[in-house]
């Protein structure tokens, strides 16, 4: 009889230590079960009890996709080689105007003569523009001249000034604007 409570102490102190973790640790992995054939009937036939392990998996830890940074906050000259000069290239073309030739230096700016970053812009047969950045950077202080085919440029003008958030279509639908503020492109 003693040998029996002996085996009975034994499986609950088994069944004790398994079923008192938390229950946040039965969620996290696969379980396991353990049969063990007792005795605890004074020599009937044997009872089974079973006795579930549980097996610690590590977790894999969820990780969010990253977001893409917007084309705004992209490096300066990824921004304006990648993004800009491309999409207004397609406006000014669906316009049915053709551009010679496009591109960004850090040059001087048309007449003020300070060096800065300028995107000069030549659409054939129709005009020139500089679209100039004080700095690498599309928040900075920004201007921009235009002049008729083979003429140089005669005023600067500041742009988009008053703005808070730059983007990629509002620079775009600006020069457009100039552009056509002045009879350039399109009829008024």
């Amino acid at each position: 009889m003693e040998e029996n409570l002996d085996k009975n102490n034994e499986v609950n102190k088994e069944l004790t230590e398994n079923t008192t973790k938390p229950n946040s640790e039965e969620i996290k992995g696969p379980k396991s079960e353990k049969v063990i054939n007792m005795d605890l009937n004074n020599g009937d036939s044997p009872t089974k009890v079973v006795i579930k392990n549980e097996i610690n998996t590590p977790e894999k830890p969820i990780t969010k996709p990253k977001k893409e940074l917007p084309l705004e906050k992209k490096p300066f000259k990824e921004f304006i080689n990648i993004h800009l000069i491309p999409s207004l290239t397609e406006e000014i073309n669906q316009r049915g105007l053709e551009i010679n030739n496009i591109n960004l230096t850090n040059t001087k700016r048309p007449i003020a003569g300070d060096k800065c970053w300028v995107i000069n812009c030549e659409i054939k047969d129709t005009c020139n523009f500089w679209l100039s950045f004080e700095k690498d950077d599309i928040s900075s202080l920004k201007s921009i001249s235009l002049s008729k085919p083979n003429q140089k440029p005669s005023i600067i003008e500041s742009f988009l000034i008053d703005e808070k958030r730059i983007t990629l279509k509002l620079i775009i639908s600006r020069i457009l604007q100039r552009l056509n503020g002045q009879k350039l492109i399109g009829v008024n």
